[in-house]
């Protein structure tokens, strides 16, 4: 396997600190709001690169975090530790607690991974329940001289570590004269993040520590508890090119200053998701849910198969007539699966070996699943060529590319069954038809394709397909 590192700006062979097993941690949602598909796509990248692990023969560990405090609303602005916590204002926009707010959209979120066939990670660790984490690796960097307390809030010392700056760019040189940073009057330099905060009397979450009440800043949340979980080291960390700077940037340098050991040895990031051309917004009405695209008619197997018709370093634009293009792309393989699978053992040439090597190839250089798709799709216009010729070829060979193919897409064989009334109508064309009324059986045809299906004559019987 070979991966684009974001680290050290390059593709990189793959080698795991232990042998056989690899540790990932992929950022996973903030739990105040239903996600979008931005969010969905940087799910499906993260369950892609382990599905290509898996394939590979790698035992995978994945925990993917539910942060659930501490993730502020100013986090586009410079260390991100300023503002209102996100999950305070909702629970004060809907009249709940924090913890049913959580609660239910976490649940949400969950049945969006189900939806998106996501493969569940081995653990789901809450903030809420690591803060006694977070407060001993705090205390172990103050101790170290890496942190600092000023009336109840504490903050990384960024000038206390040299290879600050090394993941996103953002070098303490860079940052002194042209970030946005916001000011706080406990904080020895702007740049400076905060790994506790003091709560404000009205402030509902809160945790007793040796510093007052108050709650954990969102940087120091993943590094506690990916620490928790994988180690001082572990292999892979994922997740969109925003959480570059200064989440993750954050994270390397608290991490690596509480510990003395490298952090995480590949950092791997997905590219934005545009929506027809523009930045996704509430205001401008292309905010789009899984619910949205649903309602449209399209499953969220197809959303996922446009997601994998671009690179994930790739700024991906969605248009509705981008996944009606990845709709007709996953009928077509699903359509030549039944047509393997109805055409039974056969021997001959072994037509999907040259494809299914190029297949993985293609995967195996830092996902190219945009390639590895459009090889799938040309073995399926030979792959029906030869079916529809009668020619004789290796079909069990074929139908297994195709299942390891959808296996590493995590793609799902959907079939839609007819409703009664149409089983009804096929049957009796096909009663006509065997009797040769051949006028009685095209009006049932007729009446068939207008609503909304299309039948095929098979050596097992009719089979129904919607249009």
């Amino acid at each position: 396997m070979i991966f684009y590192n974001t680290l050290t700006k390059r593709k990189e062979t793959f080698e795991p600190i232990q042998k056989g097993k690899v540790g990932m941690y992929a950022c996973g949602p903030t739990v105040y709001d239903y996600i979008h598909i931005g969010n969905l796509r940087a799910y499906v990248f993260s369950d892609t690169v382990r599905r290509a692990l898996e394939h590979e023969g790698y035992e995978v560990r994945l925990i993917r975090n539910i942060t659930d405090v501490g993730h502020m609303t100013d986090d586009d602005i410079a260390q991100g530790d300023t503002g209102e916590d996100k999950m305070e204002k909702k629970a004060r926009a809907e009249h709940k607690s924090p913890a049913e707010i959580a609660a239910f959209y976490e649940d949400y979120f969950h049945g969006a991974e189900t939806d998106m066939n996501l493969l569940p990670a081995h653990f789901y660790p809450r903030a809420t329940a690591h803060v006694a984490h977070m407060i001993r690796m705090i205390e172990t960097l103050i101790e170290s001289g890496h942190a600092y307390e000023k009336n109840g809030n504490v903050f990384f010392d960024v000038t206390s570590f040299a290879e600050y700056g090394r993941l996103s760019g953002n070098t303490l040189e860079q940052l002194k004269v042209g970030a946005r940073l916001e000011e706080h009057p406990d904080k020895r330099n702007p740049w400076d993040f905060a790994l506790w905060l003091k709560a404000p009397k009205e402030h509902t979450m809160h945790w007793p520590s040796p510093w007052g009440e108050g709650y954990p800043g969102w940087h120091i949340e993943c590094s506690a508890m990916s620490l928790e979980y994988l180690g001082d080291s572990f292999d892979i960390h994922t997740g969109g090119e925003d959480n570059i700077f200064p989440h993750h940037e954050a994270e390397i340098a608290q991490s690596e200053c509480a510990t003395g050991k490298p952090f995480v040895r590949y950092w791997l990031h997905n590219r934005h998701l545009l929506v027809d051309g523009e930045k996704m917004s509430k205001s401008k009405g292309n905010f789009y849910t899984l619910e949205d695209i649903v309602e449209k008619g399209y499953s969220p197997t197809d959303l996922r198969m446009l997601f994998l018709s671009a690179h994930y370093r790739s700024q991906m634009n969605f248009t509705w007539d981008g996944l009606a293009q990845a709709k007709k792309n996953r009928e077509t393989l699903a359509s030549l699966a039944d047509r393997l699978e109805d055409a039974g053992a056969s021997t001959g040439p072994d037509i999907a070996a040259e494809p299914r090597e190029k297949f993985l190839a293609a995967m195996e250089d830092d996902l190219n699943t945009p390639l590895a798709l459009s090889i799938l799709l040309e073995f399926s216009t030979a792959a029906n060529t030869a079916l529809d010729r009668k020619d004789a070829f290796d079909a069990r060979s074929a139908i297994a590319f195709l299942k390891e193919a959808f296996g590493l897409f995590g793609l799902k064989r959907e079939k839609e069954s007819a409703p009664p009334e149409v089983r009804k109508l096929a049957a009796l064309r096909e009663s006509a038809r065997l009797d040769k009324d051949f006028t009685a059986a095209d009006e049932l045809r007729d009446r068939i394709l207008a609503a909304g299906w299309t039948v095929e004559d098979t050596a097992q019987g009719p089979k129904l397909k919607k249009k």
